[in-house]
């Protein structure tokens, strides 16, 4: 017993002083992929115009660029019950000496569908973007947001609406269980 246990350790001592030798053998394999690697061409970046690179100033503001100004970006809709659907459209101009065209509207959840102005808006004239929120499934302080991209510098203005659902006076599952409704 002693012989066969000094023996796996002494085997174990020969195995471990023999691999922490990490060079032995892979010369080769070393040169290869350093050969490898400097005949492939280098990875391009890819361009993205709304980040700026290191030593590269940020862009200012076209002075003929699109303006969006909003009467209002947020609209509180007090408290309602939970179930309704709330409207509200949110009215801008376009303050700007070029037309205004909105790419895409998106809402925060599902809940919330955005409506916009599809057409080109004029300067000086006004376009909304309308805004259902549907209070299904909700209770207490909401904030549904709808972020807006166009053409304007910078190119992704919020709206907002707030407010409060109150739950619904349909029963629902208590400490007891499930409400049976006849």
């Amino acid at each position: 017993m002693k012989k066969s246990l000094i023996l796996a350790a002494s085997f174990a001592v020969a195995v471990f002083t023999t691999s922490c030798d990490n060079t032995a053998g892979n010369d080769a394999v070393v040169t290869n992929n350093e050969t490898a690697a400097t005949q492939q061409p280098a990875a391009q970046p890819v361009s993205n115009p709304n980040v700026a690179t290191e030593g590269e100033v940020a862009a200012t503001p076209s002075a003929n660029a699109p303006v969006m100004s909003f009467e209002q970006t947020e609209y509180d809709f007090g408290t309602v019950k939970q179930g309704e659907v709330v409207n509200h459209s949110f009215e801008f101009t376009n303050t700007g000496s070029t037309p205004l065209i909105i790419e895409n509207a998106s809402a925060t959840c599902g809940c919330t569908v955005p409506d916009w102005t599809r057409e080109p808006v004029a300067p000086g004239e006004k376009g909304q973007i309308a805004v259902q929120f549907n209070t299904a499934g909700k209770m207490g302080q909401q904030n549904p947001t709808v972020t807006v991209r166009a053409n304007t510098q910078p190119d992704i203005v919020k709206v907002s609406m707030k407010g409060d659902v109150a739950s619904s006076s349909i029963p629902t599952a208590g400490a007891n269980g499930p409400v049976r409704r006849n």
